[in-house]
């Protein structure tokens, strides 16, 4: 089920189970998760796109490998507020998704996240090659951390 207010979503969540941040992008899906009292996220993996159904399978072997209890999507919010294409894609991939797997969601505005992720790699000077590697799960938790340190001050 999609929310769309903060604290509705934390209500509907199960007590000690992990959330999971994704950043869709249109070639892969960056992954983040929670630790179980929901205050750090940390960079899981990245998920080549392929077809939607084996997206999701994967998604939902790592949903119940890792005792995911809701998601937090990613929403590519224009930095001046407008919505794009991407957003439509990330609404459309949201909706076919609610479909399979029965979970609270929410999408969270990930503006600049892949900008901090490739800030921080760069800063650490890692290669061009090891920097395509980790962005998207880096910007997936950058958004989760994000969304994280919001629901400890509402």
């Amino acid at each position: 089920m999609l929310f769309t207010a903060a604290l509705e979503f934390r209500t509907a969540l199960p007590q000690h189970f992990r959330l999971l941040g994704l950043d869709v992008g249109e070639k892969t899906i960056g992954l983040a998760l929670s630790d179980v009292l929901r205050s750090i996220a940390t960079p899981f993996e990245t998920i080549e796109r392929g077809k939607f159904t084996k997206d999701v399978e994967k998604l939902k072997q790592i949903i119940q490998k890792q005792n995911v209890g809701g998601l937090i999507i990613g929403y590519p919010v224009n930095m001046d507020g407008s919505h794009g294409p991407r957003t439509q894609s990330t609404r459309t991939f949201v909706s076919n998704l609610e479909k399979l797997i029965d979970l609270p969601m929410m999408m969270w505005d990930e503006r600049m996240s892949t900008m901090a992720a490739n800030r921080v790699m760069l800063e650490a000077d890692l290669s061009r090659d090891r920097r395509a590697q980790l962005v998207d799960k880096l910007a997936a938790s950058y958004m989760l951390q994000g969304f994280l340190d919001y629901m400890v001050r509402v």
